[in-house]
């Protein structure tokens, strides 16, 4: 339960917020969308997300002394074990709660393994440590559960960076009302996290989730604003291509990597675009990029490998996505 302490905190918090421009610290600040984006992720293997409160209630820094013992103890056993495993681990907390009747405090969440630990104590974090994360193997003390479908993170840690705070809890909302809106509340979930790095890129956003393959990936965007909400859920999570002006990077690829991954993404999309020019200009109407999907044409991009599967709509965005609800849940299956 939240202490006075906590209220006391979380009031401080959110006073500085509400105090801080948008212009200073928002979308419209000076050198907002001008930094370049692809290859800006440092290289790692794996993501844990340790449920624990809320922003505002997050120091600047979450393994430091000012915060509790249970995210303390984690950030610091995965630091001190990070020779010892396979693959290079980030840890960042994400928002809790401690209600009786949605109580997920202490939960851990692990990427692109996309399972959940239920109720890590302070107590538990050695052991939940050496044999989940170093060995590999289960936790002694509760079975995983398997998640579903995609899981975004949004950047709230309004105490790292006021341009975090600003923007963060902005998508977050933008997020959750085009979810309700086409009824993907138990499909996609959005959560508040703590610094992910790069600040300057604020609002930044991962998306976990399984591509057609079956393979979980996790894409990093920034410089992302509430009206790229609908195109990140159009575009990535229903129909698995990547938003190219917003894309950072990927969890598994070095920096070099994510540059090379993102210079090819925009040849192959010149190369579709000019063959839809060329069409058009050969007297052919309608929509070229959905004519040459239709056609099988593209190898990758709004219909996944999946001609017979092609986007209904272009225009979802401007939409507000409502009125596609029937062709959004059937391409949402098969993520």
């Amino acid at each position: 339960m939240a202490t006075d302490k906590d209220t006391q905190k979380a009031e401080t918090m959110l006073c500085k917020v509400d105090l801080a421009s948008d212009a200073e610290f928002g979308f419209t600040r000076p050198g907002f969308g001008q930094g370049l984006l692809a290859g800006s992720v440092d290289f790692y293997e794996r993501h844990v997300f340790l449920r624990y409160k809320t922003p505002s209630l997050w120091p600047s820094n979450i393994g430091g002394e000012e915060i509790d013992e249970l995210p303390r103890l984690l950030d610091a056993a995965v630091r001190t074990n990070k020779g010892c495993m396979k693959r290079q681990t980030r840890i960042t907390l994400c928002e809790g709660r401690d209600d009786a009747a949605e109580a997920s405090n202490g939960d851990v969440l692990i990427f692109p393994d996309m399972i959940r630990y239920r109720r890590l104590t302070h107590a538990d974090v050695d052991s939940f440590v050496e044999q989940v994360l170093v060995t590999g193997g289960k936790w002694a003390h509760s079975d995983p559960e398997m998640l579903q479908g995609s899981y975004i993170f949004v950047c709230c840690h309004a105490a790292k960076d006021l341009r975090c705070g600003v923007c963060g809890p902005a998508l977050v909302e933008r997020f959750k009302q085009e979810i309700e809106a086409i009824g993907l509340q138990h499909r996609v979930s959005v959560c508040p996290c703590s610094h992910l790095g790069g600040h300057k890129y604020a609002g930044n956003v991962i998306i976990f989730g399984a591509s057609v393959d079956g393979t979980v990936t996790g894409h990093w965007y920034g410089y992302v604003t509430p009206d790229d909400v609908p195109e990140l859920l159009e575009e990535h999570i229903l129909g698995g291509t990547i938003v190219n002006q917003l894309w950072r990077g990927q969890m598994g690829l070095t920096e070099d990597q994510q540059k090379l991954s993102h210079q090819r993404r925009l040849h192959e999309n010149a190369a579709v675009s000019k063959k839809g020019t060329n069409k058009i200009k050969r007297g052919q109407k309608g929509d070229s990029k959905l004519e040459a999907c239709s056609s099988g044409e593209i190898t990758e991009g709004c219909c996944q490998q999946d001609p017979s599967s092609c986007c209904q709509s272009r225009k979802l965005a401007n939409a507000g996505l409502s009125n596609q609800k029937k062709g959004i849940v059937n391409k949402v299956s098969r993520i």
